[in-house]
């Protein structure tokens, strides 16, 4: 068991980080660079940069901006939308990175299951935010969004003190994923059909509905 202990924190610290970048990039680059600057834990040495003060300062200002854009409804979709093109991509380095200084071929592998681990958690949050912004009243987008927050600082923290029982919330949330994305989807696709009916040019309506003359 002593064996696999590193094995299995390895593991643990690569598809953590891949699974909070989905949801607040800079939450995960945040928790990392403070817990690794304060000597609470210690980062492999390819994610030590991210302890360096001048990270840590661009992630806390980020993650400000994030936080209030996140709780208005409407404007986190747009920030979500922008966003796959930064959770995504820097969610794979990250865990390309975590596993530390082994052959490549287990950097690539890591790199592969992380970003699709950032892709996955990223599509679930934002097409969760699409249905959540159906309703009116602002408070579920709110209670959602600090939930998203606690989530991240809380899966890092179990991730990087207790690995095994990580692991094993990550096969559930898999499965939970597996089951939950193609509903969200159907429902995202369900919004987007709506708007389009709803915006389409009544000009044309009028024509279609309108009897014919040729008699």
């Amino acid at each position: 068991m002593e064996q696999l202990e590193p094995i299995i924190k390895t593991i643990a610290l690569t598809m953590g980080v891949a699974w909070a970048s989905g949801i607040n990039l800079y939450a995960a680059i945040l928790v990392l660079g403070i817990l690794g600057s304060s000597g609470n834990i210690t980062l492999p040495h390819e994610l030590m940069i991210l302890t360096d003060p001048l990270i840590i300062t661009a992630a806390g200002v980020m993650y400000a901006v994030e936080f209030f854009a996140d709780k208005i409804p409407g404007v986190d979709n747009g920030w979500d939308v922008i966003h796959t093109f930064i959770r995504i991509p820097l969610g794979t380095l990250l865990a390309a990175a975590a596993v530390g200084e082994i052959n490549p071929s287990v950097t690539i592998a890591a790199a592969l299951v992380g970003g699709g681990m950032a892709a996955s958690t990223h599509a679930a949050k934002s097409g969760a935010r699409v249905l959540i912004n159906t309703s009116p009243e602002p408070v579920t987008n709110w209670i959602t969004s600090l939930g998203e927050d606690a989530a991240v600082v809380l899966g890092l923290w179990t991730a990087l003190h207790y690995p095994l029982l990580f692991i094993g919330f990550l096969i559930v949330f898999i499965l939970l994923l597996v089951w939950l994305l193609p509903r969200i989807w159907k429902g995202v696709m369900k919004i987007f059909s709506m708007l389009v009916y709803l915006f389409r040019p009544k000009q044309n309506i009028q024509q279609n509905n309108e009897p014919s003359n040729k008699w």
